[in-house]
Formats: C-alpha cells, structure tokens, sequence
C-alpha cells in the first residue's frame, strides 16, 4: 500500500519540475539521516547522546515538513511559506542548541544558548514577516533578519562561543570551526533564496531564481551537515575516552 502511494506520488512530479524533485529528495535525505543519528544515538558516550539525539530532532522535523510542503507545492504550484518558517522556527533554534552542547565540556552556560536561540528566532520572524506580510518592504525586513544573522555569526566565530571552544581545544574546536562554517558559507544560502523571492533592488540579480530550489538545498547541506559534523565529534571523543579506559 506505501508503496503504491509512493508510486502514485512520484507520477504526479513533472520531469522538469525541480522544485518539486528537491522536496522529495530533501525528504528522503532528512528522513534517512534522522534514521541515522536515532540508530546511533547508544553507540557513543552518554554526554554526546544529547547532541545526537538534537541532529535526528532537526532532520526528522525537517523531514515531516518537506513531505507536507511537497504535497503543497504539487496542489497549488506556490512556495509553501508557512510550512517553511514553521520548520526553519523548530530546526534552526535546534542547531544553535548544537552550539551549547559541544561547548558545555568547557562550560558553556545556557545564556550562550538562549542569546543564540533569541537571535535566531528574531531572524526567521523578520524573515518571515517580509517574506509573507509586509512583501513592500521585504528589503527592511531582510536587513533586520541579516543583522540577527550577523550577531550570530560574531558571537560564534569571535565572541564568547569562540573562547570556549578554544578554552576546550582538541576535536570540540575542530567541530566548532567546522560548525561556524557551516553558518558563514551554508545559512548564505538563504539570503539568495529570500531575494529571489522578494521584491526589491535585488531582484535584477537574483530574480530568476526558484527561492524554493535554493531553500531546499539550503536545508539539505546545513541540517545533515550539522548532524555528521556533532557525529563525528561524538565519535572521536567516545574512542579517545575508550582508548584511555583501556589503557
């Protein structure tokens, strides 16, 4: 019966429908990475089981998500706003919590995680609000989204965030420098995506794009990546800790 709904689904997807594909494929990927990180929550040390358990909560709400906004977008033809920001308004603060959690072996205190949870929150809403409600003066909105975005940014590669992965050093610097990376170069991705979408001195530039596309490739290489790269720290941190038990 899954099966042949399935079928039927992928019937239903034009062969030059890419905004379409990259929700089906952004779904499978996010379902089979949750899948990944819930399997292997008990194989690491039980302080890193939090983290893990944080990556399979983004990419198992994101997977849930993109089957409704694909299901949406074959309906109506139009980009699932909603949907979107109410997935980015669970996932995104998720992945600040990520911050904390790695940080915590060098006692990071949970005001890091609630000033890095605000400032996202702030984003999205102003993000949304210009994207959905007050579209004339999408350009306001988006520079008051960018300047939570670039708070962010500061306090993770340059503020507190940044002493105490240094304060932590070894494999949980390592991961932090390759999670603020992933917010430098990977959450860039979403400003493209909110200017192809919105009206203003952008548009002669990036109005030819499907913010939709940009969006679900966003998502793909942001929420998995975060995921693999708290995996890998668990997984490095586990086997040192057995390494020195055994020896």
């Amino acid at each position: 019966m899954n099966l042949l709904l399935l079928s039927t689904a992928l019937d239903k997807i034009a062969s030059d429908d890419y905004v379409a594909f990259t929700f089906f494929v952004g779904a499978m990927a996010m379902m089979a990475a949750a899948a990944f990180f819930f399997l292997s929550m008990n194989s690491f040390d039980r302080k890193w089981r939090t983290s893990i358990l944080v990556s399979g909560l983004i990419t198992f709400i994101a997977a849930v998500h993109y089957w409704y906004m694909r299901d949406y977008w074959q309906a109506n033809a139009e980009s699932p706003t909603f949907f979107r920001y109410v997935d980015w308004v669970l996932t995104v603060p998720l992945m600040c919590v990520e911050f904390f959690l790695i940080l915590k072996v060098a006692g990071a205190k949970k005001s890091l995680m609630w000033r890095l949870i605000f400032l996202s929150v702030v984003m999205l809403v102003t993000g949304y609000i210009g994207e959905a409600v007050d579209r004339d003066n999408a350009w306001l909105w988006g520079l008051i989204s960018g300047a939570a975005y670039f708070v962010i940014v500061y306090d993770i590669w340059l503020g507190s965030a940044k002493k105490l992965a240094v304060k932590a050093g070894g494999a949980v610097l390592s991961a932090h420098k390759t999670l603020c990376w992933f917010v430098l170069v990977g959450w860039a991705i979403y400003p493209i995506g909110y200017m192809a979408g919105t009206p203003g001195w952008y548009e002669g530039i990036f109005g030819g794009l499907s913010l939709d596309v940009v969006y679900n490739l966003g998502d793909a290489i942001n929420k998995i990546g975060f995921g693999l790269v708290v995996y890998n720290l668990a997984t490095i941190a586990s086997n040192t800790k057995s390494l020195e038990e055994t020896a």
